[in-house]
């Protein structure tokens, strides 16, 4: 196969066999109805669920700071360093769990696909957080509203890292997984 996905097999070029996506929004719209609302209520879930253990973490500092004549608040540097690998691990390993979502996502019946239908794994999972920060530091919130312009219901970092985010709730009428060769 040529560099231009091309092949002359055969005495003539021929279209390579390209897979097709997985999730056809014309042939199973329920898997991207309220998909964008539904992500924004699971971002908050989220959020709430990541602060959690720093707001906790931030707590003991200050009180072993207390105890330790402020010399115990030093540790207050590692709060955010810690905060960012808190982030990274919870979204990769939820989100390349087995269900393909963080407990926002499961809690609003969403699930992370690859554009083929494969579920999510964990550098996906955290790749997708840091290519929504990204995105969204240095593009500013407005680049979320290319979601509502795509049939299949896509932010920008869904475009980047290949990724669909359906109803889990209408499940049993997605296709299988499809199959990688």
């Amino acid at each position: 196969m040529s560099y231009s996905g091309w092949n002359n097999q055969g005495g003539g070029w021929q279209r390579p066999n390209l897979q097709p996506h997985a999730f056809d929004p014309y042939a199973q719209p329920d898997l991207f109805r309220g998909v964008l609302t539904r992500r924004v209520i699971a971002f908050l879930i989220d959020l709430i669920v990541l602060s959690i253990p720093v707001i906790l973490a931030v707590i003991f500092i200050f009180v072993f700071g207390i105890i330790t004549l402020s010399i115990g608040w030093a540790l207050f540097a590692l709060v955010s360093p810690l905060s960012v690998i808190w982030a990274l691990v919870y979204y990769g390993s939820t989100l390349g769990g087995p269900h393909s979502a963080t407990i926002g996502m499961r809690v609003m019946d969403l699930e992370l696909r690859t554009w083929y239908g494969a579920p999510g794994y964990f550098v996906l999972g955290a790749m997708h957080a840091v290519c929504f920060w990204i995105s969204v530091s240095v593009l500013s919130p407005l680049v979320l509203l290319i979601g509502p312009f795509n049939t299949r219901r896509r932010l920008l970092h869904d475009f980047v890292l290949g990724t669909v985010v359906i109803n889990s709730s209408v499940r049993t009428q997605v296709a299988q997984p499809a199959r990688p060769y």
